[in-house]
């Protein structure tokens, strides 16, 4: 386990940190401002002197009681998250939202908001609950993050890049879709569980593809729920001639919520294909 330097940052506003996170890829907790609330969030740097280029980390929706206890608290997924990127050079900030992780005080997660809808009024009003989500609530906080990192003296603010997981991966191409100057969107496992059963966010999605310069990476493990996102995203980046990429790689375990998770639970699998592809657009 990580042992955690627990200095508080709390940026404001064009505020000048009171403290920077110590080199070694070790972490530092945060405060990161949003309005009137400060969301949780883990902060790691490289080794050196900066500037770095620098990642946003967009979890997934969060995780029910019932996930918690079987799979764990959402600070071990950004454990096996940060350490890596800081490795290969890059800041990394995994920002907790609403309702995750030390950001649960502020509110119900995602996946928590979008069951209860699910099972009080059906899956047209689960639908239309989480493209609300992705544009409004859980879309101000990825922003304020961004930002955060953009305020970072360490930081080159040019050399931005945004990863993210299911849920946060649908986050990433919305994000890609409104944040041009980022330099690259890896998405993995994006809409998995939610593509073939949304044809509101399918088509929100194709729009924000159209409309983005960013490139884009989409990965799936053979076994998750469904590979049609990434496919179907991909090829419209394709047909519009635009820098993507897809890969799909081999089942990772024996189920579905195994190969949906494989980028926390399978980090060797993914790790020379993502770097490739962030040092080509990130750091040119």
């Amino acid at each position: 386990m990580i042992r955690w330097l627990f200095a508080l940052i709390v940026i404001a506003s064009g505020a000048v940190p009171l403290a920077g996170p110590a080199a070694g890829g070790q972490p530092v907790k945060v405060a990161v401002k949003n309005g009137d609330v400060s969301l949780g969030a883990f902060l790691w740097r490289p080794r050196g002197r900066g500037s770095f280029p620098a990642v946003l980390i967009n979890h997934g929706s969060g995780r029910t009681r019932e996930e918690l206890e079987r799979l764990g608290p959402y600070e071990r997924v950004a454990e096996n998250f940060g350490p890596v990127f800081a490795r290969h050079g890059y800041v990394v900030l995994y920002l907790f939202r609403h309702g995750v992780g030390p950001s649960t005080a502020l509110g119900i997660n995602a996946a928590d908001l979008m069951n209860a809808e699910l099972a009080a009024h059906g899956q047209d009003a689960r639908n239309a609950l989480q493209l609300n989500l992705l544009d409004g609530r859980d879309m101000t906080d990825a922003v304020a993050g961004l930002e955060f990192l953009r305020r970072r003296p360490e930081v080159d603010p040019r050399k931005i890049a945004v990863i993210g997981h299911s849920f946060g991966g649908s986050l990433t191409v919305l994000m890609a879709e409104r944040e041009p100057a980022l330099r690259a969107a890896v998405i993995f496992s994006g809409a998995g569980y939610s593509w073939d059963r949304s044809p509101e966010l399918r088509t929100r999605l194709l729009d924000a593809v159209r409309r983005t310069t960013v490139p884009m990476f989409f990965i799936h493990a053979e076994n998750d729920y469904s590979t049609n996102s990434g496919k179907s995203l991909d090829a419209e980046l394709a047909r519009l001639g635009k820098t993507h990429r897809l890969k799909i790689y081999p089942p990772v375990g024996h189920s579905a919520d195994e190969g949906h998770d494989f980028p926390n639970n399978s980090v060797a699998v993914w790790e020379a294909d993502v770097f490739a592809f962030l040092d080509q657009c990130v750091r040119k």
